[in-house]
């Protein structure tokens, strides 16, 4: 399982959201590795089609694909959460359906 998390170092909630990813994978006993990158200018936002940070992409989907379409940008980003509140953080049960969905596509049940 590929898994790439997306930042931008002035956006306050990267920290914590990779924390969150990171733990959530420890949950799940994932032990792949996550890939980091660091969006710095407008150019490495265009390269990775960087809809804001944080943005966490599995086997190269998007976390929330409704989310990330539209320009690329130095921004934060926002996800509607399952509750249907705002939120500049995916939650852990955004996380977990993600990485799910991508295991049992993998064929790993």
């Amino acid at each position: 399982m590929r898994i790439e998390f997306f930042y931008w170092e002035n956006c306050p909630s990267h920290p914590e959201a990779l924390e969150r990813l990171r733990q959530v994978m420890l949950e799940e006993g994932l032990v792949d590795q996550v890939e980091v990158v660091r969006i710095a200018t407008a150019e490495d936002a265009d390269r990775h089609r960087f809809p804001g940070s944080p943005t966490i992409r599995i086997n190269g989907e998007d976390l929330q694909p409704e989310g990330a379409q539209g320009q690329t940008m130095l921004t934060c980003r926002t996800y509607h959460t399952e509750t249907g509140r705002l939120s500049p953080l995916p939650t852990a049960t955004m996380i977990r359906r993600a990485l799910q969905a991508a295991r049992r596509a993998d064929g790993g049940g």
